[in-house]
């Protein structure tokens, strides 16, 4: 390990695996007695169900792009520009895997092993849940639900700094989630980042999220200012903007930003709620970046990863890398939310994976030993296969964000449950029959890959 981490990084070692596979096998074991489940497992079909339940405002936030959508159609196309490549010889494993005894333990050793190793630590599966505000307005229970889900399926959950709850309640659910405090939770903390003028609510910030057991820092990069988004635009909607805690919950329960406010306005956030949550979009959301040299301000007051997401560009990644600031970059365009006319974040992904390896391996010029940079995948994710596929590219892990929203709106705790094990399961078995052995890259490369177009 290149660098320290903090005491309170979750042993998710302790912990038995999640079994998506057994998922499945019961499923059709209670459809034997004529009991079909609540939720869908067709993935394109999350979107238009999830998009029934919502209101206007709500559907029009969740599946809004900025501008036309190009960028974001250019993130799910780019999937199909890529096959696998099956291998079939003596590579299927032990049994049929179908229908052979009743416990839990059925499969083990059979089907792929996919514990990934990313930012010093261990991981049991290789997707993430991306940082997604405002989730209130998706479910009343909002980012409780979703982050006990992640703890209950073992997935990292990525707590934005635009939620509709606060750090704290999100620490407790997702323990919960996991079977107590101290259960081996793997929560990472996401930081819309004020400007350097407000470090003292970005300290309280980063205290607050290391206090309650967050163990990575995102810095989100490509959103300093919100994107053209038409649909909500059309619906005259910021959900920001509005006097309650939805999307703002972590500024008004914040003491420095609290104290900010009475010394301006010389009233508490409770009687202001409109100008507060207004003060807190305009802090989180500046107008402005930041530089490399301004991370080293985020390093000096965070001693655990610190991963920028919103990388594109293959010569910021290599700059990235080669500063020795940080320990991962998430490959990713938002989404499509933040501007259009992009390229498609998979198309991106193997120049970037490319400059990143080769700033890793490349000689210090004598300052000593650097940290070695994870690259990881954002944007446009929606089934196994398309996991299977970043991470064939180069990607050390995938976050999912709008499939587990939906799960979210149509079912809560659960909903959001069904959609990680549906991924996982839909991943092992692409695996599994395609010959891959496991998520590891001597298995899972750019070899088991071919261009669609090269084929004709």
């Amino acid at each position: 390990m290149q660098h320290p981490h903090p005491a309170h990084r979750p042993d998710t070692a302790r912990h038995t695996d999640p079994d998506p596979i057994a998922y499945e096998k019961e499923v059709y074991r209670r459809g034997l007695r004529y009991q079909r489940p609540p939720f869908t497992f067709k993935p394109l079909e999350w979107e238009p169900l999830a998009a029934e339940r919502m209101s206007a405002d709500a559907r029009g936030y969740v599946l809004g792009c900025a501008g036309t959508g190009e960028t974001a159609r250019k993130n799910r196309g780019a999937f199909e520009r890529w096959s696998i490549v099956p291998r079939r010889l003596g590579l299927g494993g032990e049994g049929d895997g179908e229908g052979e005894g009743e416990g839990e333990e059925e499969g083990k050793g059979i089907f792929p092993d996919v514990n990934v190793e990313i930012l010093g630590g261990k991981i049991p599966c290789p997707i993430a849940c991306a940082p997604v505000g405002v989730q209130k307005i998706m479910n009343p229970d909002g980012e409780v639900a979703a982050a006990a889900a992640a703890a209950r399926e073992r997935v990292p959950f990525i707590m934005s700094t635009a939620s509709s709850t606060s750090i704290e309640d999100v620490a407790r659910a997702s323990d919960a989630g996991a079977g107590g405090e101290g259960a081996g939770a793997e929560r990472w903390f996401q930081l819309y980042w004020p400007a350097r003028e407000h470090d003292d609510i970005t300290v309280s910030m980063l205290g607050r999220a290391k206090k309650a057991g967050f163990s990575v820092l995102v810095v989100t990069l490509d959103t300093y200012i919100l994107g053209w988004r038409p649909s909500d635009m059309d619906n005259g909607y910021n959900p920001f903007l509005r006097s309650d805690q939805v999307g703002v919950a972590i500024g008004l329960t914040d003491p420095v930003f609290r104290a900010h406010f009475k010394q301006k306005h010389g009233r508490e956030v409770e009687d202001e709620m409109g100008a507060a949550a207004a003060e807190w979009t305009r802090t989180i959301f500046p107008g402005t970046g930041h530089t490399l040299e301004d991370v080293e301000f985020l390093r000096a007051h965070w001693d655990g990863p610190i991963v920028l997401k919103g990388i594109q560009s293959a010569d910021d990644a290599r700059q990235i890398a080669e500063s020795g600031l940080v320990d991962g970059i998430v490959v990713s365009n938002h989404g499509g939310r933040q501007a259009d006319g992009g390229m498609s974040s998979l198309g991106a992904l193997p120049r970037i994976v490319e400059a990143v390896s080769a700033a890793n391996n490349s000689q210090d010029n004598g300052k000593g030993r650097r940290r070695k940079v994870d690259v990881l995948f954002d944007s446009g994710i929606r089934t196994g296969a398309d996991i299977a596929k970043a991470l064939a590219l180069g990607a050390k892990m995938c976050l999912v964000g709008r499939p587990y929203v939906y799960g979210l709106v149509l079912g809560g705790e659960e909903g959001v449950a069904h959609v990680l094990r549906s991924l996982l399961g839909d991943l092992e078995l692409t695996l599994h029959l395609s010959g891959i052995e496991s998520a590891a890259p001597e298995h899972l490369n750019r070899n088991v890959l071919v261009k669609e177009e090269e084929l004709f």
